[in-house]
């Protein structure tokens, strides 16, 4: 089991960035692949980022691509999501989420945790 805890978010204008940080409790977390996800108000969850175990892959929302990066530190337990270019569209709550089985899955249905989430509000 692993629990998250993402950190990093906050107000900013558009054009501004921001990272996102999701720190990960246990010895186990190089054994999940890992995920962020958004959601707005009124609006369903939707994918952002995913990286493999390794780090050496990944996968981006075509939202994002080009703006956002995820990356990882094994040895820190800690997952990222550097983002760029901001746009008011950005604005939601941002989750991190881990895997053990479906590595770059855009379905939040295949992660098996879950942080609390933290609110990103870009202004225009």
């Amino acid at each position: 089991q692993v629990q998250l805890v993402e950190s990093g978010g906050g107000l900013v204008q558009a054009g501004g960035s921001l990272r996102l940080s999701c720190a990960a409790s246990g010895r186990t977390f190089g054994s999940y692949a890992m995920g962020w996800f958004r959601q707005a108000p009124g609006k369903e969850r939707e994918f952002v980022a995913a990286i493999t175990r390794s780090g050496l892959t990944t996968k981006y929302a075509d939202s994002v691509k080009g703006r956002f990066t995820i990356s990882r530190d094994n040895a820190k337990n800690t997952a990222y999501l550097q983002m760029n270019s901001l746009k008011p569209e950005d604005t939601a709550v941002y989750y991190c989420a881990a895997t053990g089985t479906r590595a770059l899955s855009g379905e939040y249905q295949d992660y098996d945790y879950w942080g609390q989430g933290t609110q990103v509000t870009v202004s225009s």
